[in-house]
């Protein structure tokens, strides 16, 4: 990957967002000076990482908040894009199996089953970017379709 690639991820509309959600969920500051890079290393897994971590047992909180802030960052874009507001709904059980919903209105823009939380990540921040911005894209694709459900 090249610097310019790296540059245009990293200035990409969703690694902003995603850089505020997480930033959100850090109560003491911690966080505070670090790059976007460092940020969002947690949530880019290897193959073989990903291999290596158990799904037996709950997945932590520290992986279910990872989780809840990639769909919020979804979520904050698709209300940037649509003018409307967007809620998100998680249902995550103790195995790690769940739904992950965003709503608008009425309407459900966004749903995700969710499998195997426990390794939740991406192979790279690109990846990741381009599976958020598919999943946005077809929301607000969806909301301007059905626009009077969407303001209910």
């Amino acid at each position: 990957m090249t610097d310019t690639v790296d540059d245009d991820v990293m200035a990409s509309d969703f690694i902003r967002e995603m850089c505020k959600q997480v930033r959100a969920i850090d109560t003491y500051g911690e966080y505070d000076g670090w790059s976007a890079e460092r940020l969002l290393a947690p949530f880019v897994l290897s193959r073989e990482e990903r291999k290596e971590i158990p799904v037996i047992g709950d997945p932590d909180e520290v992986t279910i908040a990872r989780v809840k802030a990639y769909y919020n960052a979804i979520a904050g874009l698709i209300e940037q894009r649509s003018g409307t507001m967007a809620g998100t709904l998680m249902n995550i059980s103790h195995e790690g199996f769940g739904r992950a919903l965003i709503t608008v209105g009425k309407l459900i823009v966004v749903d995700r089953r969710l499998r195997d939380v426990h390794r939740f990540g991406f192979e790279s921040l690109p990846k990741m970017r381009d599976d958020a911005e598919r999943m946005v894209s077809a929301a607000v694709e969806l909301i301007a379709r059905h626009r009077d459900v969407a303001e209910l």
